[in-house]
């Protein structure tokens, strides 16, 4: 069955065309795997009719699912790729050592075969893609009365999308992302920093290796890092495994490996409820598996950590995942910190026995 966009575009204007396409989701619901989540949707559309919704809010609604319909279909061709979204100021000028490592990180990341996101505007995201080149960047642009046009790297490009709200933005940044990447940045930079700290903390993101780059000597992160251990950390407002979730560097090669050693062993988590499957390169084999219960046994609820011998049943609509290996626990779903060092656990392992 055909579902493309192009008959759905006078609906609003004959709208007997949108019952026909309806109708025909209904008649071919086997044939396409999403076919009850559309009639979910629709659904929901009929509920706001009967809500009498405010017509602000519907066209909230109508433009942020506008956003991030064609969001999804530009980075559908991409989904195998593993990308880096890199964050920090807009003003950061070209003769800054800042500038200077975006630049770096993005060419040399890119080598090992990642793609580069960025807010596609000037500073830090214009040397980021530079750095990646036209090829190997996305660009997720924000409409501002000051800043809407595109840095000339990602400019008319296809992979640029222009948004209108932040946060359809975002949702695409940590919603398509391998690693995060931050640069030094006024408020928009720590939004996005803080936003996705707390979104992988809580285990509402997939983990992803987060680093903050400063110039070599530059106190800006560390000054940052000494607020949080002093505002946060001490009072108890985060616990001391969070730190895990990330890592200050001062180079542009050592935040490379931090980003490519995440994945050495590491592939993907999945929670399969009450499991935590941890999807894996290589296989763990007894006396790793034995110190992993013995070092992580306060994140497992019950039970032990065990290999699965194959994905569940309900793991079959990623097949590009069915040859990894598997572990799996119940685990506490709050200690997202120290399932993260379980993961460097693994990836070291795995490190030491090339």
């Amino acid at each position: 069955m055909s579902l493309s966009s192009s008959s759905f575009r006078k609906y609003y204007k004959d709208p007997q065309v949108l019952v026909e396409r309806l109708q025909e989701i209904i008649d071919n619901r086997d044939s396409y795997s999403g076919t009850d989540l559309f009639l979910q949707m629709f659904e929901r559309v009929f509920k706001l009719v009967g809500d009498e919704t405010f017509s602000a809010d519907l066209k909230m609604l109508n433009h942020a699912l506008l956003e991030l319909r064609y969001a999804f279909k530009v980075f559908a061709p991409y989904r195998s790729i593993r990308k880096v979204s890199v964050f920090g100021s807009a003003r950061t000028p070209g003769d800054l050592p800042e500038y200077e490592i975006a630049e770096k990180f993005a060419n040399l990341v890119t080598r090992l075969g990642y793609m580069v996101i960025t807010g596609a505007g000037p500073g830090i995201m214009e040397a980021a893609q530079g750095g990646a080149g036209r090829a190997r960047s996305f660009g997720v642009n924000i409409r501002l009365p000051f800043e809407s046009k595109a840095n000339a790297v990602i400019e008319n490009d296809p992979k640029l999308i222009h948004f209108k709200y932040f946060f359809t933005r975002k949702v695409c940044f940590l919603k398509e992302t391998d690693a995060l990447v931050i640069f030094p940045g006024g408020f928009g930079t720590h939004d996005e920093a803080f936003e996705s700290l707390t979104l992988v903390q809580t285990g509402k993101s997939h983990l992803v290796p987060i680093v903050f780059v400063d110039r070599p000597g530059g106190t800006y992160w560390s000054d940052w890092l000494d607020y949080i251990r002093k505002h946060l950390l001490e009072p108890g407002y985060i616990d001391s495994f969070d730190e895990s979730l990330f890592h200050v560097t001062y180079s542009a090669e050592d935040a490379v490996a931090t980003v490519d050693r995440f994945y050495l062993n590491y592939h993907s988590c999945r929670f399969v409820r009450p499991l935590q499957i941890i999807r894996l390169n290589h296989p763990v084999g007894d006396e790793l598996l034995t110190r992993l219960n013995r070092e992580f046994r306060d994140i497992i609820v019950s039970g032990n950590i065990e290999r699965l011998p194959a994905p569940l049943d309900v793991e079959s609509d990623e097949p590009e995942a069915a040859h990894l290996y598997r572990i799996a626990f119940r685990f506490d779903r709050k200690s997202y910190g120290r399932l993260r060092e379980l993961i460097d656990v693994l990836n070291l392992d795995a490190a030491g026995s090339r």
